[in-house]
């Protein structure tokens, strides 16, 4: 398991590299469609793999819950079980834990959790966060950490920081399996120093690559580039950068710029089961009234067989006749105007040219 990067943008952190892992190599920057229960929602893997998907995230914590991670090693671990043949990155579950605050209860072992299921009762400490990833088999794993919303006190986040740092030692001693990159997760909110001292101490703990955690949790847009510019000058050139939880199509663009490699978000596909459609000009909201006549696609500058096939007025009458194929639609669209982004993005960097694509990808939404 390596990753190797291919070009660097000169004028910006941009670059372009490859991770290799078990299930195949991986083309960065790339963005990680989500599928938190080992299925993004509305699409088969085989569609995936036709919109050229070549990594999807999912979800410790849901998968813990249910079907449950033993119950899916005993059938040949996550691969297997989705029919998914390429890599996978499993998120530890510790969002999914602290954003259930009032249900929650943290100490240095870990965090003790009711299910949004039933109700019954769950701890999650470090190592067992890693036995479950581990019997899931996904190619990258995350250590757990502890992600506050936005504000919290300094005081408060000073407390994560220090637990976070402690279950990263202890994730680490606990993995086993060597054919799983684990990545290791900065905490420290919005307050600059706390965020330089948690990269470094990660940094002597090592880690195969590094996510910056805690973030698009309330913050403005400005504030979590911020933090973007902060920890990445502090971060291994030879190791692979992840941005958890991110976001916009503008985030991954100024993002990527500051030198981000890995990208995850629910907006794409979340977006499509609400009628939000994104383009090249911005985006089209499909239910809107204007477009019950509109013979057009939803972006003429769009190749998808959404775009190819069906009228804006057809997608708009799937959608407020609440048909289920609305969605799948929505969803391949969508998906696949992130992928082109970060394939554009990527050939960008390639060619010298990301500061011109950048003025080029704001203008064509000025103009619209």
């Amino acid at each position: 398991m390596s990753f190797t990067v291919l070009y660097r943008e000169g004028e910006t952190r941009a670059r372009c590299g490859r991770l290799e892992t078990p299930h195949g190599s991986i083309q960065t920057p790339v963005f990680m469609p989500v599928g938190t229960a080992g299925t993004v929602k509305t699409l088969s893997p085989e569609e995936l793999k036709r919109l050229e998907v070549e990594i999807i995230l999912s979800n410790a914590y849901h998968l813990y819950l249910r079907p449950g991670h033993q119950l899916i090693a005993e059938l040949g671990g996550l691969h297997r079980f989705i029919s998914w043949d390429r890599p996978i990155l499993t998120d530890s579950g510790g969002y999914q834990v602290f954003s259930l605050a009032e249900l929650c209860k943290v100490t240095e072992e870990g965090a003790t959790f009711q299910s949004h299921l039933d109700g019954s009762l769950h701890f999650f400490s470090p190592e067992f966060v890693i036995e479950i990833q581990e019997a899931l088999g996904a190619d990258i794993i995350m250590a757990l950490d502890e992600c506050l919303p936005y504000p919290s006190s300094r005081e408060a986040t000073r407390d994560a920081l220090d637990r976070t740092m402690q279950w990263a030692r202890r994730s680490k001693q606990a993995h086993q399996r060597r054919d799983q990159i684990l990545f290791g997760i900065v905490q420290g909110g919005f307050y600059p120093e706390l965020r330089r001292e948690a990269t470094l101490r990660l940094l002597e703990v090592g880690f195969e690559g590094y996510a910056l955690g805690g973030l698009s949790v309330g913050e403005t847009p400005s504030m979590m580039r911020e933090v973007v510019d902060q920890v990445v000058p502090l971060l291994p050139e030879d190791r692979p950068r992840y941005l958890m939880g991110v976001g916009m199509p503008e985030d991954l663009l100024e993002c990527v710029m500051r030198g981000i490699d890995m990208f995850d978000c629910v907006i794409p596909t979340r977006h499509a089961r609400t009628g939000w459609l994104f383009t090249t000009f911005g985006r089209v909201v499909i239910k809107n009234a204007q477009y019950a006549r509109d013979e057009s696609p939803i972006d003429p500058a769009c190749d998808c067989t959404t775009c190819r096939h069906f009228s804006r007025a057809y997608l708009r009458h799937l959608f407020m006749a609440q048909e289920t194929l609305a969605l799948r639609l929505n969803t391949i669209h969508n998906l696949h105007y992130y992928l082109r982004l970060m394939e554009q993005i990527r050939q960008a960097i390639r060619e010298g040219r990301l500061a011109q694509y950048r003025e080029e990808f704001y203008r064509m939404r000025c103009e619209a």
